[in-house]
């Protein structure tokens, strides 16, 4: 890991930043690479991370049409969970929560995890049921889980509101206390410092404009910055799958979607866990800076939009309130938007496809951030091997042809599917 003394840091700090080392390389494209991801984000830097790494892979190349971190990795909650109730899903999540806790060592970068616990409220003796199925099929598959009583929450959570004539009153809780967040710019720079240290090269501002296909199999992209061969090709970018896979006459079970979110000023420390609102869809926590960070459900629209509106921040800050009634005193501070793939039945999307050496990585819904280790590993696995992994077998493309839908309720997939 680059060090710097302090006398560097101020002297790079006054000359206007001209004189920083760069994290990793910005090569000129190759002619021919073994693998080429296409997308630049979380996703795509820990599959090419993970080629090299568990496969020895290093001829890749990451494309990015923009800036490393530029995309949806940096445009998230950074929550970290794996509280499924279905195997699929618990599985491959809690693998992912296996890596988060060793990243800052295997990457030597600080990403910033923080077990903090999540914690799902329920507001009806129903949800406690619901909740307390779905905690012990977590437990079942080594995942902790620990369902909570009223008092409990209220002693964890003591800003929530526990008045009597509350509109939504809160009966208990489920709790993953291993769960959390991550840093997600360390996420991104660990991944892409790494990977370009082991020979990936990373090719930023290159828009992939078309494919090269021929007799069913990949060939090559073409890009901004001219064709690349390649004898295999991943996509993994995101709310723009369906642009790409328009290119390829390919029809995916895939919607792009806009998600919000926003902080607040930052304040002292009054919030420890990540706190979800069972009657609706929120979410919050508290950022290291003080900031207060949340996020609700998606726009109603399909939108490849990266900005926010008024209607939808309403909408989460009104849910937040009656969760947590001192918000009213805020000034929120800022407000982001991040473009996603919500897949038809609310699980992702890792398979092979038709066309002989193109991959697929979307589907992501709400899941995205907290995927980043165990996509990229699994990914990785299937473009090397050809084959999928037992952990992404259930998310195949052929599920939405043959029936076997994964619809779990916790990926966040309660309003919008009909």
């Amino acid at each position: 890991m680059q060090k710097y003394s302090i006398f560097s840091l101020i002297k790079n700090a006054l000359n206007g930043h001209q004189n920083w080392e760069m994290a990793w390389k910005d090569p000129t494209p190759k002619s021919e690479y073994d693998v080429v991801i296409i997308g630049g984000g979380g996703h795509g830097l820990a599959t090419a991370y993970y080629l090299a790494k568990e496969h020895n892979i290093t001829n890749v190349a990451i494309v990015e049409k923009g800036w490393i971190g530029g995309g949806n990795v940096g445009r998230n909650t950074t929550i970290l969970r794996s509280n499924y109730m279905h195997d699929e899903n618990g599985l491959f999540y809690e693998l992912g929560m296996n890596l988060w806790r060793n990243m800052s060592q295997e990457l030597n970068f600080n990403v910033m995890f923080s077990p903090r616990g999540i914690i799902n409220l329920a507001h009806s003796d129903a949800q406690m049921n619901a909740y307390s199925r779905r905690g012990n099929s977590m437990r079942l598959n080594g995942i902790d889980a620990v369902l909570l009583g009223r008092e409990e929450v209220k002693k964890l959570v003591p800003t929530l509101d526990f008045s009597e004539n509350v509109r939504f009153p809160i009966f208990g809780g489920l709790m993953q206390p291993s769960a959390g967040t991550a840093r997600h710019d360390g996420v991104v720079w660990g991944y892409a410092r790494q990977a370009d240290s082991m020979g990936v090269d990373i090719i930023q501002h290159c828009e992939v404009t078309g494919f090269d296909v021929v007799n069913g199999k990949i060939k090559g992209i073409k890009t901004s910055k001219g064709n690349i061969k390649a004898k295999k090709v991943g996509l993994c970018v995101a709310g723009s799958t369906s642009v790409l896979a328009e290119m390829l006459n390919m029809t995916l079970p895939i919607e792009t979607h806009l998600l919000q979110a926003c902080v607040s000023e930052p304040i002292k420390p009054i919030l420890d866990h990540v706190v979800t609102f069972g009657a609706g869809h929120f979410y919050c926590s508290q950022s290291d800076k003080g900031e207060m960070v949340m996020g609700g459900d998606l726009d109603g629209y399909n939108s490849y939009a990266q900005r926010g509106n008024l209607p939808t921040l309403q909408h989460v800050l009104t849910e937040g309130l009656a969760m947590f009634p001192f918000l009213s005193k805020l000034k929120m501070l800022r407000t982001w938007g991040g473009i996603m793939d919500m897949s038809m039945d609310g699980s992702p999307i890792i398979d092979k496809t038709h066309i002989e050496g193109l991959y697929l990585n979307c589907g992501w819904c709400y899941g995205g951030f907290k995927a980043t280790p165990a996509s990229g590993w699994t990914f990785a696995h299937t473009i090397a091997q050809d084959r999928v992994h037992e952990l992404n077998a259930g998310y195949s493309l052929n599920r939405f042809h043959t029936g076997h839908l994964i619809d779990e309720k916790g990926l966040g997939t309660k309003t919008w599917i009909s």
